[in-house]
């Protein structure tokens, strides 16, 4: 060749694909002695080895070829069941799509629903991997102004025009840990019917609830205008790597067909040991345990953010949120402060947290950080946010100079 033309033309949807800001900052916490809040990791106490290293030796002894042949790209028929039948509504079966991940439950919604210039709907903040997911497709994201108690109405409903859909974490929502309340659920649910605006809702962290269990599903209320995907990394073990997509017989044939042509089907092998694993109820003894492992790390991380954080007026001190379950605590930094500018000083002391700013679809707010209580030890969780204290004044320190 003699030109100077590059050899590898990359589609216009590549140059809006951009690494993970939590993997990359992954990478940090991966130095001898870092305390990591920062990535959403389930504990590796919770995966139910001895359950799974049954179910493989059984799966392997009753039905080898058919674990280890190809297979239908719908999933294993009892898995399917199984699923349908913990579902707080009537679902058939055959709305239920096995997926690789959860993850790939948001890459085909995207395939299947969204064209270049499309607008969709997303919470503000929300999932960043969901804005991953659908960023290829060349949409336009807009976000949804939100607070505690989920989507403000109001803002949704002057935003709603000509959006494909709206996108949603109604339990312990990824990054703030915020849950929806039951008065908002119904106000969004009917909006979005009037409006006519499919919701996808996403819910793989609805189970870990640690008093009381969130109001109930969006979908529920409304099966033929939402989306709802779940996931068993939360619950068994995300090494495996499969969800599930609940979706409208009216859409259900191009999600497969989206399905089929990314993967054909998500692992045999993996599907059959998950349903082995969860017949007979296992999952109603063993998700409790979670809960409550994960509770008594959330209470740990709340004592020690109010044992090592100074009090003040909301814009001059550290400000977080309370949990009522899932994996995350929800935290603003004293005006004046940027989460990425604390993070090399945290790093520095031992610690590390994630910085909200890329949560936001747009206008990003800088003074918010999400902190994950699930991976560390209590005794860490408390060395943590003190090493999370030190590095905070020595940052206001170097402001002042």
């Amino acid at each position: 060749m003699t030109d100077n033309s590059p050899l590898w033309q990359l589609a216009r949807r590549a140059a809006r694909m951009n690494p993970s800001v939590i993997r990359e900052i992954l990478k940090v916490t991966e130095r001898p002695g870092i305390i990591s809040f920062a990535g959403g990791l389930p504990s590796a106490k919770t995966f139910p080895v001895t359950e799974f290293a049954a179910a493989c030796a059984k799966v392997l002894r009753d039905d080898p070829q058919g674990a280890l042949q190809y297979a239908a790209s719908e999933g294993f028929g009892p898995l399917r069941e199984m699923v349908a039948d913990r579902l707080p509504w009537n679902v058939d079966p055959a709305q239920v799509l096995i997926t690789t991940g959860s993850q790939q439950g948001l890459d085909l919604v995207a395939k299947v629903l969204v064209d270049a210039g499309s607008k969709i709907l997303v919470e503000s903040p929300t999932y960043l991997g969901a804005v991953m997911a659908f960023i290829p497709m060349e949409p336009s994201v807009v976000s949804v102004a939100s607070d505690a108690d989920g989507i403000d109405i109001t803002d949704l409903t002057e935003k709603a025009r000509d959006a494909r859909f709206l996108y949603v974490l109604p339990n312990f929502q990824n990054p703030t840990g915020n849950t929806m309340s039951e008065g908002r659920r119904a106000a969004l649910s009917s909006t979005a019917a009037e409006l006519g605006l499919p919701l996808i809702e996403d819910n793989p962290y609805g189970d870990l609830w640690f008093d009381t269990p969130p109001p109930g599903p969006l979908t529920a209320r409304n099966p033929d205008g939402c989306i709802y995907l779940g996931s068993f990394s939360k619950v068994l073990a995300p090494g495996l790597r499969l969800g599930f997509v609940v979706a409208p017989k009216a859409v259900y044939p191009k999600l497969l067909q989206a399905k089929q042509a990314a993967d054909l089907h998500s692992p045999g092998f993996n599907q059959r040991m998950i349903a082995e694993v969860m017949k007979d109820g296992f999952l109603d003894r063993h998700v409790p345990t979670i809960r409550a492992l994960y509770k008594s790390q959330r209470d740990a991380m709340l004592d020690a953010l109010a044992r090592e954080m100074p009090t003040g007026e909301a814009d001059s001190t550290l400000t977080w949120n309370a949990p009522a379950g899932g994996m995350f605590l929800w935290a603003r930094l004293p005006k004046g402060m940027r989460a990425v500018d604390l993070l090399p000083f945290a790093v520095e002391q031992g610690v590390a947290f994630v910085p909200g700013e890329p949560f936001y679809a747009d206008h990003g707010d800088p003074r918010t950080l999400r902190l994950s209580f699930v991976t560390p030890s209590v005794e860490e969780i408390q060395r943590g946010v003190a090493a999370l204290a030190v590095a905070m004044n020595t940052y206001a320190a170097s402001l002042r100079a």
